[in-house]
């Protein structure tokens, strides 16, 4: 099943297809186990030959640069391979690497083939590994942003952490005055001024729990300034980024508004890079799992390989379809900068998302594996309108550059 998720995968990658080049168009592979402070090295010429270590050498810019003057030297000039795992050290390497003229692929920790009896691992071991893989082409690259698709996804997952920090925050605060007696009405909505009113009204016979209370409201104001600070930046930056069309487009989509369209873009990046929808459920890892045998056929949950962040952000906008189809005057408002394709391909998915959610629930699923269907659906909506506008918005750039 992992090799047919990673086959999946890494045809939709356009660092994938760098590996579409024939073995001997490299003058060497080399597998790069990488930390804060050192990166492993390890080389494996074209051949059946057994890569060869060539020890540490410091992860800081102007030794890497060495590095690669020497190799560069000892190569005659000549285009080198280069990967290493996707981790906390980000794409800087990749970027490096890639701008000294070599390739270079990121790639999936989870999908390199693992041998069931290994049980030792070691930085040698993992750039040996890496560069024998690598010159074998099993590895499964990973899409790498840009420097602006990077920053605007930080953007987001900054906001998404601290949303998180709120949720926390909150559900402490309701926790201590709940277990001190008292409870907000049920019905009457909550974290507004007159809630906060109440919570700071309620008086306890030991001063320390006052104090207790007032931090805990304290930290909840804190973090909500913080998120709606973010949010105000997320949307001061989206005007002046290159996908900010393919967000208006996307915003003519029922439960989808600039926030989420901003997240999808943010994670995904151009989407039209897929060759069908299909491609792109099994990236998000929104299809369902299968173990087959024979005749038998069996099939479990959804894989929920890929990109949390935009997965989730699906699964809540899929809610917004369990309500009948109607063309209201609030979906009619955010979708006036959509182009009219856009604006079609979106009623379309009404009619049909709609009536599927209506189907399966009476036919009696479980609302939330409803919703995750529901979710899979409108992934190849957003495909289509992206695959409609990404041609628009690059034409329009390149007659910009001209």
């Amino acid at each position: 099943m992992k090799e047919s998720i990673a086959k999946a995968i890494d045809k939709q990658t356009k660092a994938a297809q760098v590996n579409t080049a024939d073995a001997g168009s490299y003058a060497a592979y080399i597998g790069l186990d990488v930390h804060k402070d050192t990166i492993a090295v390890a080389i494996a010429l074209p051949g059946r030959e057994e890569p060869v270590y060539r020890g540490e050498i410091a992860h800081e810019g102007r030794k890497v640069e060495k590095w690669l003057n020497r190799l560069s030297v000892e190569f005659d000039g000549q285009v080198l391979q280069f990967c290493y795992e996707a981790g906390p050290c980000g794409y800087g390497l990749y970027r490096r690497l890639v701008g000294a003229g070599h390739d270079c692929q990121v790639v999936a920790p989870s999908l390199i083939p693992r041998k069931a009896g290994e049980r030792v691992k070691t930085d040698r071991r993992d750039a040996l590994k890496l560069a024998r893989l690598l010159r074998a082409g099993e590895l499964t690259a990973v899409w790498v942003p840009d420097a602006e698709q990077e920053a605007m996804r930080d953007l987001t997952r900054a906001r998404d952490d601290m949303k998180s920090q709120e949720r926390k925050a909150r559900q402490q605060l309701n926790a201590f005055v709940l277990r001190h007696g008292h409870h907000w009405p049920r019905g009457k909505k909550r974290w507004t001024q007159a809630h906060f009113n109440w919570l700071e009204s309620i008086q306890f016979e030991q001063p320390w729990l006052q104090i207790v209370l007032q931090e805990y409201i304290d930290a909840v104001k804190a973090v909500t300034r913080r998120v709606t600070d973010l949010t105000e930046q997320l949307m001061q930056a989206l005007p002046g980024w290159s996908l900010a069309p393919v967000v208006d487009a996307l915003v003519a989509l029922r439960g989808v508004d600039k926030l989420a369209a901003t997240v999808l873009l943010a994670e995904l990046g151009d989407i039209s890079r897929f060759d069908s929808p299909k491609r792109l459920m099994a990236y998000l890892g929104l299809v369902p799992s299968e173990h087959s045998s024979g005749g038998r056929r069996r099939q479990g949950a959804i894989t929920l390989t890929g990109n949390g962040h935009a997965r989730r952000m699906l699964v809540e906008c899929a809610w917004s379809y369990r309500f009948p189809a109607r063309q209201t005057m609030h979906l009619k408002r955010k979708a006036k900068a959509a182009p009219e394709r856009a604006k079609a391909i979106a009623w379309r998915a009404q009619k049909r998302l709609c009536g599927r959610y209506r189907q399966l629930t009476q036919a009696g699923k479980n609302v939330k594996l409803v919703c995750v269907a529901i979710a899979r659906e409108l992934v190849g909506f957003i495909w289509d309108i992206v695959r409609q506008e990404m041609p628009r918005l690059m034409a329009k750039s390149g007659s910009a550059a001209g």
